[in-house]
């Protein structure tokens, strides 16, 4: 076995000491430059790019949509003199009839002021007739059926024909807003012949007036549609009314140009002893409290008469 001399071991102390220093250093060298890599200099400042705001376009002021408010304003000054006058009696070809005689109604009635109006088929042309402020038979304070800024267009007393020849159906025509006072009226009458039901329909409900009435025959027949109370008379001479009040309305006969010697077949509510089923020669007959309330409804109120 040979001696390890004595010499040689503190030299392999020595590098092994060296070694280990040196793997420590280089160790160090590479942990400190990871992190460097890692963890920038707080001195360094990264810019940041700043986007540029994307300009929107103006976006142009939307056109209002014009509100259509009927025919242009009339002020012209006629001379109605030589116009026909709208009453019960007259028959003027130049007045339309209603052709929406179920269509809605405004809740006006339109009465003319000073001594009347002229009266307008079209807005657009002249006027064809006249409507005083008052008159005998009255039928001058009238249902409004359309309002326009300018103009309200209102039914009619008259007729625009004469049966069996033409039409008896109800008329209308256009007054002039300058012309006319308006008022409301929340109530209406409406009629069921097939029902045999009357109401008087208000804002506050519905009354029902008559469970039966009698009305016209097949070959007289009750005028159907919107039609309006036109006056309201108690005629003494009328032995079958018994004293009780007469309900005009504006619609005439579809069947008949004149009643009891008279030039004129006036629809209208009434009294009579009998009063079921259709028997009448278009009249409605009502039995006394149901007439008698229907006379307490002012003139121009409207009046819808159902199938």
């Amino acid at each position: 076995m040979t001696a390890i001399p004595p010499r040689a071991r503190p030299r392999r102390i020595v590098v092994l000491v060296l070694s280990i220093v040196v793997v420590i250093l280089v160790a160090g060298a590479v942990v400190v430059g990871f992190f460097a890599a890692a963890s920038p200099d707080a001195s360094v400042t990264t810019a940041v790019e700043t986007p540029t705001p994307t300009a929107i376009p103006s976006m142009p002021s939307p056109t209002p949509t014009p509100v259509d408010t009927g025919f242009s304003e009339n002020t012209e000054v006629y001379d109605t003199s030589s116009l026909q006058t709208v009453d019960v009696f007259s028959v003027n070809p130049a007045l339309p009839r209603d052709d929406d005689p179920f269509g809605e109604s405004t809740g006006l009635v339109a009465q003319p002021v000073a001594a009347g109006a002229a009266v307008f088929a079209d807005p657009t042309a002249g006027p064809v007739a006249f409507l005083p402020q008052t008159q005998t038979f009255e039928g001058t304070i009238v249902p409004v059926i359309e309002e326009q800024d300018h103009w309200v267009k209102v039914l009619l007393v008259g007729r625009a024909g004469v049966p069996p020849e033409a039409s008896s159906a109800q008329t209308v025509g256009w007054l002039r807003a300058a012309d006319v006072a308006l008022a409301p009226v929340d109530t209406h009458v409406e009629v069921s012949l097939s029902a045999r039901t009357i109401d008087i329909v208000s804002d506050a409900g519905s009354e029902r007036i008559a469970t039966d009435f009698g009305s016209g025959t097949a070959e007289t027949p009750t005028p159907t549609g919107r039609m309006f109370i036109m006056m309201t008379r108690t005629v003494p001479e009328f032995g079958y009314t018994r004293g009780h009040p007469l309900v005009y309305l504006s619609a005439q006969s579809p069947t008949l140009a004149g009643f009891a010697d008279a030039s004129v077949a006036i629809t209208a509510f009434h009294y009579h002893d009998a009063r079921s089923g259709t028997i009448s020669n278009g009249c409605l007959r009502l039995a006394p409290e149901a007439i008698d309330r229907l006379a307490q409804l002012r003139p121009g109120t409207l009046v819808v008469v159902s199938a």
